[in-house]
């Protein structure tokens, strides 16, 4: 039976009671009454596209059609008063679907509606481990207004609630604007226009950088550092002053001091003064080796094998020799510790000690120096009582020979014990009858770059015929780098 009062036949008033009259009366008015109420739960505002900006409401009709038909509807036509309409989008092909709410920001203020996007950044800032980025834009998100995350939250799921067709596709204005700064800050010319990137995991973190860096405040409350105020071409003349490790650590400063430290002049420097013979063979070209990398100095001098020169390589061994004892029933034995260290110089020239656990590595590397033996004899005759000295026995170990570098191996040659004539003679050195030679590996572990060597060979040479003889490396450790901050590395 249709609901509409047309359908409804017209009694007779003579037959028909009093009684049913009024009923049918009374039913009328409630089936009026809930058409009323249901047009009304479907109702939503429409923006009107006339010259006078008015809302238009139309009601939609009492008989809906659900075959597949396109209807539309002209909001030019009035509606009947007092009858909302609900808006309905034209579909070819599919029946008319009414709109429960506007999934937009139609129905936020201004400053809700701009918080909301700010709110929106942080929450994708911080699902790319942006933390401190996203913690300021969530700052300012809630400065603007103290509810934005329920106003986010509430338009979040009205768009996972509403159809698919009507869903907002994202904009990728900014991700293609800093896809663009990405591209313009990693990629850096030499003298020669030959571009060159960062290595892969510099490149990834630089793209998420805004293309317009500045020195950040410590405190939002702040103004802006003064440092924004120099030039970055000043800043990149100081930091080329500096070495490399200080260049790294004011690269942990801030993102704007990350891009300065990736430029190519800095490390360009430092490549140039570590890489000469003999860290690479003669018939080598340094040209060549950057081209390995990609034109990229910094890794070459990250990555590339170099013998450490602004410090000391140092071995501690240890062997156990058995004791005498005049029990029969006691055994003893001795832990012997001795030092073997390693000094290599840019001219090729190496230093070679060895020295008994009464000589510390503080006391030992500030006289590690070519002029030991002559020292040998001055802390002998002009030392103050209460300091150790060094006597001629314990400077038996001092070798002095020469180094080069091919790949990763280390290879010490002529290690000559170098020790004072006879007080008859012209005091020039003597060599002995017998010269050594290491082989060893250059490695990186497992903190720090080329801090370890291995040994491979050790040998003997005799220099009347040289006959090479291999000793027994049985109680020999690995060498690991220790910094001499007095020392300089490359000169």
């Amino acid at each position: 039976m249709s609901a509409d009062s047309s359908d409804i036949p017209a009694p007779d008033p003579e037959r028909e009671p009093a009684e049913l009259a009024s009923f049918r009366e009374q039913w009328k008015a409630e089936v009026r009454q809930r058409r009323t109420a249901a047009s009304g739960m479907y109702t939503q505002p429409e923006a009107s596209t006339s010259a006078s900006n008015t809302t238009e409401r139309a009601i939609s009709p009492a008989r809906s059609d659900t075959s597949t038909k396109t209807v539309t509807i002209n909001n030019t036509h009035p509606a009947p008063r007092g009858f909302p309409r609900p808006a309905t989008h034209s579909v070819a092909g599919a029946p008319n679907v009414p709109v429960l709410a506007s999934h937009g920001q139609s129905h936020l203020s201004p400053t809700l509606a701009h918080a909301v996007e700010v709110y929106r950044n942080a929450v994708l800032h911080e699902q790319q481990s942006q933390l401190d980025e996203a913690l300021r834009l969530y700052r300012q998100a809630f400065r603007l207004d103290p509810n934005v995350d329920r106003a986010y939250f509430k338009e979040h799921e009205l768009s996972a609630a509403s159809p698919a067709g009507h869903k907002k596709t994202p904009s990728t204005a900014k991700i293609e604007s800093v896809a663009r700064g990405t591209q313009k800050l990693s990629v850096d010319k030499d003298d020669k226009d030959k571009p060159h990137v960062t290595s892969e995991i510099l490149v990834q973190m630089i793209k998420s950088f805004p293309e317009h860096l500045v020195f950040e405040p410590e405190d939002e409350t702040g103004g802006p550092p003064s440092i924004n105020l120099i030039p970055d071409e000043l800043l990149l003349k100081v930091l080329r002053t500096l070495d490399y490790t200080t260049v790294e650590r004011f690269a942990t400063v801030s993102r704007k001091a990350r891009m300065l430290s990736l430029d190519s002049a800095i490390w360009r420097d430092f490549v140039h003064l570590a890489y000469k013979p003999p860290q690479i063979p003669d018939d080598e070209s340094l040209t060549d080796i950057v081209k390995q990398y990609g034109s990229d100095c910094r890794r070459v001098y990250i990555e590339h094998p170099r013998l450490r020169l602004d410090g000391v390589y140092i071995a501690v061994c240890h062997y156990v020799r058995m004791g005498s004892s005049e029990n029969a029933w006691v055994n003893i034995t001795h832990l012997i510790t001795y030092h073997r260290y390693l000094r290599f110089f840019p001219n090729g020239q190496v230093l070679s000690l060895l020295a008994n656990e009464e000589w510390q590595p503080q006391i030992v590397i500030p006289m590690l120096k070519p002029t030991l033996r002559m020292k040998v004899h001055t802390h002998l005759t002009h030392a103050a009582p209460q300091k150790p000295k060094l006597t001629h026995s314990a400077s038996q170990g001092f070798y002095i020979g020469n180094w080069s570098l091919s790949g990763s191996t280390v290879y010490i040659t002529n290690l000559a014990e170098k020790h004072p004539a006879p007080a008859h003679a012209t005091g020039e050195l003597q060599q002995g009858k017998y010269v050594f030679q290491m082989t060893l590996a250059l490695r990186s572990r497992p903190l720090g770059r080329w801090n370890k060597l291995d040994f491979i060979g050790y040998d003997s040479v005799n220099v009347e015929d040289g006959e090479a003889i291999s000793l027994p490396l049985k109680h020999e450790r690995s060498f690991w780098f220790s910094r001499v901050r007095s020392w300089a590395g490359y000169h």
